[in-house]
Formats: structure tokens, sequence, C-alpha cells
């Protein structure tokens, strides 16, 4: 029996990727039998091919609309196999313009075009978070969806584990002490949605002195933010550079707690099971954009400058 082709759509960053694996994981629910498609791109496709949602992933190099040698390309790609359901999770301009490209008659197309079948135009959609625009795009195909879901990303943190010290239980069979993840850091071109580093220091210091260690993520990027931490406080585990997604998602199974800026690192700590405090300033809304998961607290401030050490502390609430 031929097994029908469904292809899925999502490019986005990585917060948008880790909302949407709950998605995914509802789709492959769906159609357990089915041969299932990812078009991504590059950043992701790796990490997502680890996850079992998918039997193959394509690339989307998102060719310029102009380009008509790239288009014709990418329309060749889309219209090698005979789709079945066409699942659109990205909803951008971009990925609904690719019904275009699809030969008629088209599929069962789940995005937000009145053009197709099952065609999610709420135009409240704009001000909604991505899970719920998710769970009411994917309803009106029938499909119901749950939490974000990240239990298949796994990777080796026994190098980690070791710098942290030995107290609670890990896989290798090790146990490991308390620490708490703080992630300083976001996108250089927005700073104004940092709680600056002296105050992600003074933090440290206190959960250092309620011996829950910190230990710092974040890229080589945010150099100047954590290493500034680190040298104020010396407890302080600097991770600067040194983590996979996979890692993160691992370590934030087993950490005390979390607290860390509106960046993605935060929404695959939330969905890995991990207390977590995200801090917002005004240049985002965490109605829109919060990180999913089991125990996440979200603090707002106009100027994030602000934001009291005090009034962190007492959203924080460490797994026993």
């Amino acid at each position: 029996m031929t097994r029908p082709n469904i292809l899925v759509i999502k490019h986005g960053a990585l917060g948008d990727i880790v909302i949407a694996t709950a998605a995914m994981a509802a789709i492959r629910a769906q159609h357990p039998e089915a041969h299932i498609t990812l078009l991504t791109t590059k950043s992701y496709a790796q990490l997502l091919a680890q996850s079992p949602y998918f039997d193959e992933i394509w690339v989307d190099s998102k060719p310029k609309l102009f380009d008509r040698k790239a288009l014709g390309r990418l329309k060749a790609m889309l219209n090698s196999k005979r789709w079945e359901w066409v699942y659109d999770l990205q909803t951008s301009k971009r990925s609904t313009h690719y019904q275009w490209l699809l030969k008629r008659p088209w599929p069962k197309i789940s995005n937000v075009s009145r053009f197709t079948s099952h065609g999610y135009t709420d135009p409240a959609r704009h001000g909604k978070h991505s899970y719920e625009n998710d769970k009411l795009q994917l309803a009106i195909a029938g499909i119901t969806i749950g939490k974000p879901d990240l239990s298949w990303l796994t990777a080796d943190i026994s190098d980690i584990t070791t710098q942290i010290g030995s107290h609670r239980s890990v896989p290798q069979g090790e146990t490991i002490n308390a620490f708490a993840l703080l992630v300083a850091g976001g996108a250089a071109h927005r700073p104004e949605k940092r709680w600056p580093a002296e105050q992600f220091a003074s933090l440290a210091q206190e959960l250092s002195s309620k011996g829950i260690r910190p230990v710092l993520i974040g890229t080589d990027a945010e150099a100047a933010a954590l290493d500034s931490i680190a040298t104020r406080v010396p407890s302080a585990i600097n991770l600067r550079g040194k983590t996979s997604i996979a890692q993160l998602a691992t370590l934030a199974r087993y950490a005390t707690l979390a607290v860390g800026n509106d960046t993605g690192p935060m929404h695959v700590i939330a969905a890995s099971g991990c207390p977590s405090t995200v801090l917002f300033s005004y240049a985002s809304d965490p109605v829109r954009s919060a990180p999913v998961g089991s125990n996440v607290t979200c603090l707002r401030e106009k100027d994030l400058s602000t934001l009291t050490v005090d009034r962190v502390l007492v959203t924080l609430t460490p797994r026993a």
C-alpha cells in the first residue's frame, strides 16, 4: 500500500521552531502511516531531522520571488510528490504564496489563505500567541495539539555535569548538584531586550549563596555579558559557546531553575520542563511570544534596567 505524502512547512527562529513542535507532533499522530516531509531552512534542518515527526527534510533556500530560476527549482521540488495534505505552519506571506506553485488540483491545505480547503483566516490571529494560532489553525483540520515536546532531543552532557558536581541523578548514572541556567544574552540588535549583566551577576551571587550553582548559557556573540558575570561570580560556570541546542535541552531537564531574557534558548529550556522565569521589556510582548512550558513565569518592565533582583527572586520556583 502506498503511503500518503504529507508536506509540513516551517521556517522561523529558534523559539518559533520549538513552539511548532507541538503542532508537528500532532500532525504525525494524525497521520501515523504517512510519509511526512518537512520544508524548513538550513539552520534547523539537522535539528529537526532528529525528531520523530518526519521521514524526510527539505531545505528551502527561500528564493526571491523575482528570481525565476530559483523559484522554478523550488516549484519543481514542491511538485516532485503528490501531496495528500500540506500544513503550512509558517503562515508568512512567502509560505502562503507557495500554494500557487503547486499543481492543480490542489491537495488539502491548512494555511491562512481564503483560497484553500482549510484556511485559518481570522484577522485577530495577528494579535495571538503563535502556539494559540497553531491550535486554532489545526483545529480546522480536525487536529488537537498538546504542548511543545523536546523529549526526543538529547545529547551527552557528562563534561558539563562533571564541572557542576554531584548530587542530582542524571541519565549517565551520575549525580549532579543544584544548578540554575542563566541566559543573559539575546539578539545583538535588540539591546533593549536584555536585563543588564550587572543584575544577572547579582542574581547569580544570590543563587550561589543558596547552594544553587549559576550556569551561564550563550554564544560567543554574547561574550561581554557572560564574561562579566563570570568575573564577578567565581562560582559560576561559563558555558559560552559550549552548548548545542540538544545539550541545552538535556541540561534543562535537570536544572533547578532558569532565568533569561526573551530569546530562543529560553524556549528550549521551558519546553524541556525546567521552571523558568523569562524577562521582557516593552520591546516584546509575552502575550504573543512567551515560551511555552509546564512552569513558566514572565516578568515585564518597560525598561529592564529598572527590574530588581528581588522581584526576580520571588518568582523562582526551584525544582525539588
